[in-house]
């Protein structure tokens, strides 16, 4: 957490940091110590950048001391309690070990473990199968088998892997086992966003194409967003599903579960029935969670099997029972993990796999080579302040198939005009890595808006314009938005014309709100690699900042080319884009120490 000026806190998060000090050093009152200020605002500013905890080397730093005296005066002076906290204890610290924690991710944290702790434990005595005549012994390993079988024998299973690994593919056929010996099986699927449970649902459908009629009429006709799965209501924080009034279902599939915050897990996992089956789908090298936490990354950060297990898969899939054992990483959770490596959307030699491994391995020199070498991965060099204007003309013509949709669509029926209008809308996105400055997010899309609005002939009047994109900012338990829906404004017959935004429905066909209706929402030509994530556009261009920010990491790099699916086009300077390869996420965090070894 040592700061450069790439690391600078926003004004509103040192607001609020500050706020939080003052808070803190007023609660304790005469007895707060001159060092309490300065460890309250670090420990606030790094629960901002998604902390989970704060090492207590990195506080005394601040205070130029020691880390076991400023644990002590912490302690003294009443601001913080020492691990395990007494329940009726009111103080916001808890010193743990070498870390210091918000009271309120120490609580979360904790809970999670426990969870997922007892999920780990493997099934009493999962039926045993004939070893598939396609497990291919001797063999390169299909390692989606190995998920399948070990999620046929475990309640928790973790599988990760890049676009295009075959992930949905696993679930698929993990489901198509489980339904042909139990035809009852209750499955839900649910993903941090809209957008994501949609493309969930869309996947599995086109995998099980070729399954049996009746096979097919058993498998889950909806998606749901994590928030709507738990019942969130109108008061925050508040779920109708929990510990005391678990979710009705046998196996949850969560995909996108690298966008998984540390309290929404902990409250997923703890409203889980007792006797049901977790399987999470992620990405350990995509951007964590806005919020606090790296969960998935964390769960998923190495792999392992145990004797017992890596002999029960091996007997099914015919991998040698000894390369099962070895694994890779630092595993966490032994039994649990599988890694899918091999991408069938984008082989390693391929611009985009290419670009993507390289970034993820912090080789910048070499991916910054390969752009511009492949029709795949686009460069345009563009080092001022301002975007230049080749990016200009390259952001105009990436909409031009959706604002050509719009102008010779207006005779048709609704949706088909909406069909036409969202197929063209996604194919392509502007990604931007901050909100602020004449490169970020707010910036651009008032460029593109001003763009659409002159060649759709929309005047320049009236926040809401036929063909303004927008995306919801919140969940809102009223309209059944979700954070991360996108709509599309559009004049609606139905009501003399009016206009409406329709969002797309989960199954099909869409949904028309008045303006005035939506929650909080901002257009949506331009996202943030965040808010990006569970999203696949046949076309990216992503525009780097014009000078290394803390948030644009290898991470975010990682995220923001991988959204696409035939072709990224990367805007920005030589040294911004190298300094981002070279730069890790990290976040701390205690859940791997609490949960390593667990399962053997």
């Amino acid at each position: 957490m040592s700061m450069n000026s790439a690391d600078l806190p926003s004004s509103a998060q040192a607001e609020l940091a500050a706020g939080f000090a003052a808070h803190l050093c007023r609660w304790i009152g005469p007895g707060a110590v001159a060092e309490l200020g300065a460890v309250a605002r670090a420990i606030a500013l790094a629960a901002g950048e998604g902390h989970v905890c704060v090492p207590l080397a990195e506080l005394a730093a601040r205070t130029k001391g020691e880390a076991q005296q400023l644990a002590q005066v912490l302690l003294d002076c009443g601001a913080a309690v020492a691990a395990p906290p007494p329940a009726d204890s009111a103080c916001p610290l808890v010193v743990d070990g070498e870390q210091v924690y918000l009271r309120r991710f120490f609580d979360f944290e904790v809970r999670l473990a426990a969870a997922l702790g007892k999920l780990a434990a493997p099934l009493p005595s999962p039926a045993l199968r004939a070893p598939s005549p396609a497990s291919g012994r001797g063999e390169k390993v299909d390692w989606q088998q190995v998920a399948v079988e070990l999620a046929r024998g475990r309640r928790l299973t973790i599988i990760s892997g890049g676009p295009g690994t075959g992930k949905t593919t696993t679930v698929a056929r993990l489901i198509a086992e489980l339904l042909t010996s139990q035809p009852d099986l209750r499955i839900k699927l649910a993903a941090p966003t809209g957008k994501a449970a949609a493309r969930m649902l869309e996947a599995l459908a086109q995998r099980t194409q070729d399954f049996p009629p009746t096979l097919r009429q058993q498998l889950p006709t909806e998606a749901h967003t994590i928030h709507r799965l738990l019942g969130a209501g109108t008061q925050a924080g508040h779920f109708r599903h929990h510990a005391g009034n678990p979710l009705v279902l046998d196996l949850l599939v969560v995909d996108e579960a690298s966008m998984l915050d540390l309290a929404l897990a902990a409250r997923l996992v703890e409203a889980l029935p007792p006797t049901a089956r977790l399987v999470l789908l992620g990405d350990k090298d995509q951007l964590a969670a806005v919020e606090a936490g790296s969960v998935f990354a964390d769960l998923s950060a190495g792999w392992r099997f145990s004797a017992a297990e890596a002999a029960r898969i091996g007997g099914v899939t015919g991998v040698a029972a000894a390369s099962l054992m070895t694994g890779e990483g630092e595993p966490k959770l032994v039994d649990s993990v599988v890694w899918l490596k091999e991408s069938h959307r984008f082989p390693a030699d391929s611009g985009i796999g290419r670009l993507a491994r390289e970034i993820n391995a912090g080789q910048g020199a070499a991916a910054f080579a390969g752009l511009g070498a492949d029709a795949a991965v686009g460069w345009i060099n563009d080092e001022g302040d301002k975007p230049c204007a080749a990016t200009l003309t390259a952001l105009a013509a990436g909409y031009a198939p959706y604002l050509d949709a719009l102008a010779h669509s207006e005779a048709a029926a609704v949706d088909t005009r909406l069909d036409r209008a969202f197929a063209a809308f996604d194919q392509f996105r502007v990604l931007v890595a901050v909100h602020e400055g004449a490169r970020g997010l707010s910036a651009i899309n008032a460029v593109l808006t001003r763009h659409a609005r002159e060649v759709l002939g929309a005047g320049t009047g009236g926040a809401f314009w036929a063909g303004r994109p927008v995306i919801v900012l919140r969940n809102d338990a009223l309209s059944g938005l979700a954070n991360g829906d996108i709509g599309l404004t559009l004049p609606n017959p139905a009501d003399a014309g009016a206009l409406r935004v329709f969002f797309p429905q989960v199954g099909g066909g869409y949904r028309a709100f008045a303006p005035q209706r939506l929650p909080e929402c901002d257009t949506a030509f331009a996202l943030t690699v965040h808010k990006s994530q569970g999203s696949e556009f046949n076309e990216v261009f992503l525009l780097l900042p014009a000078t290394p920010v803390r948030v644009l990491t290898r991470e975010l790099l990682y995220t923001g080319v991988t959204r696409a699916k035939k072709r990224v086009v990367v805007a920005g300077s030589e040294a911004v884009f190298t300094a981002a390869c070279a730069r890790r996420a990290e976040r701390f965090s205690g859940l791997g120490a609490r949960l390593r070894g667990v399962g053997t």
